[in-house]
């Protein structure tokens, strides 16, 4: 038979199967990333293991239409892509894990917080990518992917000098080399370079041997219209998505959920560049409000309240996963219809992260001049950041007072959050479970971890934390991403134009922070220029311990 005639019939058979199998088929499907538990396991482990794999329901259908990727096609096309422009490139998983560090993807052999009894599947995707099969009609298959919490939330340890070890992570401390405007950005050059290729198939077959004659016609005869119809949709632009997504260690969620709810974006698109910097998780369970402007909180609770361990029981815990499933509205392209269906998940989330820590700072500590910091602090910053108390092996967060307020930084990520984004998200059936203010400055989050979480402020901007306590050393512009830190000045290592040491080779691309850019301000948090560079040195070691 022709190869005319094999495309015809597939065709037919495919518009066939669509007629009288559409029902049967599973347009969401379950993670295969999510690790396996052993029987009995607490709720803390079972968060773990969600934190790790878990897809919210954003391995569907649905999420195809946004966020998600038919991922054997997509990385099949980024191999591709790859040989074009390096002759010296193979169509191999060697070559495609290249490809995703480079967007601060990370590969590493061991999770050291996963707890005993968690198996992760055997898997060639990074950390944070989850994946599984869906069947939009009955008789296909189609490997899906999108980004978990483990993408963002998961970072390299360091060595007692601050290079970074990519093959130990931690959940719950900061991806700050995750690059995902990189990322989307080159699965669209690629899939549009590529995806009219008769070797694309071939590719996937070579990437992916375990794929079988279902999935090669799933992927045929359904994905790659689908993927060209998006591709006409996007005809003479030269991204896929309206918005700039953020830079190495930064999103945008904000302009993400204005276009998973259909609400304009700033200038259309490309001024809506309300970027925040990842945070540490440490302590995130003692907030009272959620995201870096306090905009979400409990219903009818108030958002500045001082918390301690005491008040932080089971329905406070549910009160933020209720919340915090809503984030895989703009971040996994779920309808909140299904982000609520996680709400059980999302409780062992924030049971695990109450008890999580961060690395303990790898390099040494003057004890003597922390002791001197810890006075420096209590007088300076625990009013916003928190009292810690003593503890044998570091200082434990005793209270904490949710202050929200203007200190000056950028404005832009607040004030795109607007009235018709807040009327758009009480307009979702998580109306009674999200209270929406807006206007009223960022908060002044927990310090635990913030030795690994440079750059500082909620965009990124500030390289240390000396040159965040000494405004006028704020260096203009500078590198970012598979970077390495700077353990005296505490943030990242750079020499005085901002580029990284020469003999450094960085894990993931660097890109360059421009601070005059919109979003990108550096300004404001003067606090601690009043300090002499003793005490500021002091305060430093202080914060090391956290």
């Amino acid at each position: 038979m022709s190869r005319k005639k094999i495309a015809v019939f597939g065709l037919l058979f495919f518009v066939l199967a669509g007629g009288v199998l559409w029902f049967a088929g599973t347009r969401q499907g379950d993670s295969a990333s999510r690790p396996t538990v052993a029987i009995g396991a607490t709720s803390e482990e079972l968060g773990a293991a969600v934190f790790v794999g878990e897809s919210f329901g954003g391995v569907s259908m649905d999420a195809l239409d946004s966020n998600a990727l038919p991922w054997k096609l997509a990385a099949a096309a980024l191999v591709l892509e790859e040989m074009r422009r390096d002759p010296s490139a193979t169509m191999s998983q060697a070559s495609l894990s290249k490809i995703l560090k480079r967007f601060g993807f990370l590969y590493p052999n061991k999770i050291e917080n996963l707890p005993n009894g968690l198996k992760r599947p055997e898997s060639t995707m990074p950390l944070g990518m989850t994946f599984g099969e869906i069947a939009p009609i009955g008789g296909t298959k189609v490997m899906v992917s999108n980004l978990g919490c483990a993408a963002c939330h998961a970072g390299v340890t360091y060595s007692s000098d601050g290079t970074p070890q990519t093959e130990q992570a931690v959940l719950g401390m900061p991806n700050s080399s995750l690059n995902l405007e990189a990322y989307t950005q080159a699965v669209f050059v690629a899939t549009r370079q590529h995806l009219s290729s008769e070797r694309l198939m071939e590719a996937v077959t070579t990437l992916f041997p375990e794929t079988d004659w279902r999935e090669r016609q799933s992927l045929r005869w359904l994905v790659m219209p689908l993927a060209r119809q998006r591709l006409a949709e996007l005809e003479g632009k030269d991204r896929p998505l309206p918005f700039p997504n953020g830079v190495p260690g930064s999103t945008n969620g904000v302009a993400a959920l204005k276009a998973a709810l259909g609400v304009p974006l700033v200038g259309g698109g490309p001024d809506d560049r309300g970027f925040v910097s990842i945070p540490d998780l440490s302590y995130r369970t003692w907030r009272t409000s959620l995201l870096v402007d306090g905009a979400y909180a409990v219903p009818e609770k108030p958002r500045q309240t001082r918390i301690g361990a005491a008040n932080i029981g089971e329905a406070h815990l549910r009160s933020l996963a209720e919340i915090t499933t809503f984030f895989t509205v703009p971040s996994m392209g779920v309808h909140p219809d299904v982000a609520k269906t996680a709400i059980d998940d999302g409780v062992d989330v924030m049971t695990f992260l109450h008890s999580y820590r961060p690395q303990a700072f790898p390099g040494p500590i003057d004890k003597n001049a922390a002791r001197e910091g810890a006075i420096v602090y209590k007088q300076h910053c625990a009013a916003c950041h928190g009292d810690y108390a003593e503890s044998p092996s570091h200082p434990i967060l005793s209270s904490f007072p949710n202050w929200i307020g203007d200190v000056g930084t950028d404005k832009l990520r607040s004030d795109v959050f607007g009235r018709e984004l807040s009327e758009a998200i009480q307009d979702t059936s998580y109306d009674g479970l999200i209270s929406v203010a807006t206007g009223q400055g960022y908060v002044a989050p927990p310090l635990s971890g913030i030795w690994a979480s440079a750059p500082y402020l909620h965009n990124g901007s500030v390289t240390s934390l000396w040159a965040l306590l000494t405004p006028e050393q704020r260096q203009k512009r500078f590198q970012v991403g598979g970077h390495a830190l700077d353990f005296d000045l505490v943030g990242l290592r750079l020499n005085r134009t901002g580029r990284y040491p020469a003999g450094y080779t960085p894990f993931a691309q660097p890109v360059w922070i421009e601070t005059d850019e919109p979003g990108n301000g550096n300004r404001g948090h003067n606090y601690g220029k009043e300090l002499n560079d003793q005490e500021k040195r002091d305060l430093i070691e202080f914060l090391k311990q956290l």
